[in-house]
């Protein structure tokens, strides 16, 4: 039955408590985890309006970095000011900053062992279908006509087929979305096309029509410090790498090449990866190709953001480069995992406290919700293209010269299958392929 009176306020500990249980069930990838919140705070504790929901999200999916850490964070910030949204997007990351420590030392200490090999072999294929599922779910919630299609397609083949930059097709789509809601307005609406209403789940305690909350609402001096602080906490963060072990160290390396890994690339953790594969495989060496796609493995089987797989990348980076000394490996790794998390999420922070308030003026606008309406079916082409990028990964193990895996094929069409036709959960499906790659490489 459908609710009808408005939910209590929520209490600072109550809602801890939650962001807390989020941290450690918010499997799936940003799909999944956006999926989460949605049963959670709009359907079933209706903290926050589907409306209202939506259009975090699309402001979430315009900034780089990883949209479901943010949209947290920009929750906890409306419901309980800067502290709430600190809290909300720290403990998004923490637990699985933790867990992927653990799994990371274990991947070097035990990786080459044959067990352990044949599990990744499942794996790989298994994070292949999962990307490509990843497209298909954001697909079905943005591209509700024929222009979010014609959006999603363009996105695909301009990164495929002519390598064009990212944050070039960001700008693209949400110039077509501002120019088409002057002339078609009802095209780019939120969730706009056919069948485009919003269901409801009764009243909730952020609502379509809740006035803007005190905190929430711009303000230029606040804005001001907001980026102070997060100036200061890099400049801090930086330079403490820089005189402690100078700037060519790998450390002081890994906090400016993620920093512009979280400045610079768009459209979430599925978007970013390339440009990750770009700079610590090929350009500083931290690691190779495939153990890269082992460590997005590892991201998948754990609660947080996939972006977190930057952590695994970290860790090894320090293990292989002894940024500590040969007799410190793990202490080294763990340093370098923290110092790169560090500062991947500093600016996510700083986006949602500095521009919340301007998205808050901003809803039920038009002419602000299209753009990132258009920017979203954009995504869902990039994503696409992700796909094909780890699939050639998997199935040309050693480049197109080389032989075709049929094996690893076959178990990301099948891992398809399972997902898409039987709704498979993520952990199963890891789980069931992990074992298949463990039987097939004992069988060799």
């Amino acid at each position: 039955m459908r609710a009808t009176t408005r939910p209590d306020p929520v209490p600072f500990a109550e809602a801890l408590r939650f962001w807390l249980k989020l941290g450690f069930i918010s499997f799936g990838g940003p799909a999944g985890q956006i999926a989460i919140m949605h049963t959670e705070l709009v359907e079933r504790r209706r903290w926050i309006s589907e409306n209202r929901f939506l259009h975090a999200l699309n402001y979430c999916m315009l900034l780089p970095g990883p949209e479901a850490q943010q949209l947290a964070t920009y929750i906890g910030w409306l419901m309980h000011r800067s502290r709430g949204g600190i809290v909300a997007g720290a403990l998004f990351v923490l637990p699985s900053l933790f867990i992927l420590i653990a799994l990371s030392w274990i991947y070097l200490v035990f990786g080459d062992v044959p067990v352990v090999a044949g599990l990744f072999y499942g794996i790989k294929p298994a994070v292949t279908a999962l990307v490509l599922h990843a497209a298909h779910r954001i697909g079905t919630r943005a591209l509700k006509n024929r222009w979010m299609w014609g959006i999603a397609a363009a996105s695909f083949v301009a990164i495929f087929a002519f390598d064009t930059p990212f944050p070039a097709i960001v700008a693209a789509a949400g110039l077509i979305g501002w120019l088409g809601s002057k002339r078609w307005p009802q095209v780019f609406a939120l969730g706009g096309g056919h069948g485009g209403a919003i269901k409801g789940y009764g009243p909730a305690l952020i609502d379509d029509d809740t006035p803007t909350p005190e905190h929430a609402k711009f303000n230029t001096g606040r804005l001001v410090r907001v980026l102070a602080v997060g100036l200061v906490l890099w400049l801090l963060g930086m330079g403490a790498l820089v005189v402690w072990q100078g700037w060519d160290a790998t450390l002081a390396q890994m906090g400016w090449f993620f920093t512009k890994a979280a400045l610079l690339t768009f459209g979430g953790a599925y978007a970013v990866l390339p440009y990750v594969y770009q700079g610590a495989v090929e350009t500083f060496q931290w690691l190779s190709g495939p153990q890269m796609i082992d460590g997005l493995a590892l991201g998948e089987t754990t609660p947080g953001p996939l972006i977190m797989v930057v952590a695994f990348v970290g860790f090894v980076g320090g293990w292989n480069q002894a940024v500590l000394g040969p007799d410190a490996l793990f202490a080294g790794a763990a340093l370098a995992a923290t110092v790169v998390t560090f500062f991947t999420f500093l600016p996510s922070f700083v986006f949602i406290l500095a521009g919340g308030p301007l998205v808050e003026a901003t809803h039920g606008k038009l002419g602000f919700t299209a753009p990132l309406s258009a920017i979203t079916a954009a995504v869902v082409g990039v994503i696409l293209n992700l796909a094909l990028f780890f699939a050639y990964h998997v199935w040309w193990p050693q480049g197109f010269e080389g032989a075709f895996d049929a094996v690893s094929a076959a178990i990301t069409v099948a891992a398809a299958v399972a997902l898409f036709r039987f709704k498979v959960g993520v952990l199963p499906l890891l789980a069931a392929c992990a074992v298949a790659g463990l039987a097939v490489t004992l069988l060799r």
